[in-house]
């Protein structure tokens, strides 16, 4: 039994729409074109119902603060660095420009961990969108909080090394240098103010990060675009994605798939070989 038991099935609720506005944005920030038909593309929903709370009531981490009490939709967990490590999304149906969404929100699991960075706690947040009342995108997220970095840490990641990434073995292969006005847009898509994103000595002080932190759903949508390049527009089913290690602005970064039996094989890759996230997709 957990001390975050009472937070496991707490529910929230939101609405919004996916207006032409958002859509223009998304495309200019991904330098992507209009798809025909208006069906948008996947990983657009990272985008919509983002949490709204009074900018007094956010924490360092980009949430709302977090308390005892019943409307508090995540447990106050007493530890400081947030991350998002993992998702598994099931692609149910297109959404449509234009589309009246609502998304659901359930704590599914709360489990603690100790690992060799220390404490770690591990919460799984079940979501549900709907487009014009028809399930879209079914998602499993895994945040991780884990304690403070000690002052005088090392950062993190290592400077790139000696080594080189090879694309050979890979069916597909994109490389791209995300930039801090790449990282500041998705921050603004998705409503995020977690400040390892967009300011560097912080990052760097407090989080002691190299540099500012490429978000991992970013590099999760540059995955998916990447198999839309590859394999057409909202065509995966599902797509799991877990990062590895933090990616930096300004570094290359290589985006690479390949098939393997009945599925897709994705990564991210540091310019030195250092995997960054490793995803996974069926169709």
């Amino acid at each position: 039994m957990s001390q975050w038991d009472a937070w496991i099935g707490r529910e929230t609720r939101a609405s919004d729409r996916l207006d032409e506005g958002l859509v223009e944005r998304w495309l200019a920030t991904f330098d992507l074109t209009i798809p025909q038909p208006a069906l948008l593309p996947q990983g657009i929903h990272f985008a919509l119902c983002t949490p709204d709370a009074p900018t007094a009531q956010l924490g360092e981490d980009g949430h709302p603060l977090r308390d005892d009490s019943e409307q508090s939709f995540l447990p106050p967990v007493p530890l400081p660095r947030r991350m998002w490590a993992a998702s598994q999304i099931d692609f149910v149906s297109p959404i449509p420009l234009g589309a009246s969404i609502a998304r659901t929100s359930t704590v599914a699991s709360i489990k603690e961990k100790s690992g060799g960075s220390g404490q770690l706690v591990f919460v799984d947040v079940e979501h549900e969108t709907s487009a014009n009342g028809t399930l879209a995108v079914r998602e499993t997220q895994t945040l991780v909080y884990r304690e403070a970095a000690p002052s005088g840490a090392p950062l993190s990641p290592p400077a790139l090394g000696d080594g080189g990434f090879d694309p050979s073995k890979w069916d597909a292969h994109r490389t791209l240098t995300p930039d801090p006005r790449l990282l500041f847009r998705y921050s603004a898509l998705t409503f995020n103010t977690h400040r390892i994103h967009y300011d560097a000595p912080y990052a760097e002080a407090e989080e002691r990060y190299r540099g500012l932190v490429v978000h991992g759903p970013l590099t999760a949508s540059l995955l998916l675009q990447l198999a839309a390049r590859e394999l057409g527009e909202n065509t995966l089913r599902n797509f799991q994605f877990r990062g590895m290690s933090p990616a930096v602005a300004d570094e290359p970064l290589h985006l690479v798939m390949r098939r393997a039996d009945e599925s897709y094989e994705l990564g991210a890759f540091a310019d030195d070989g250092r995997q960054i996230t490793k995803a996974s997709a069926l169709v």
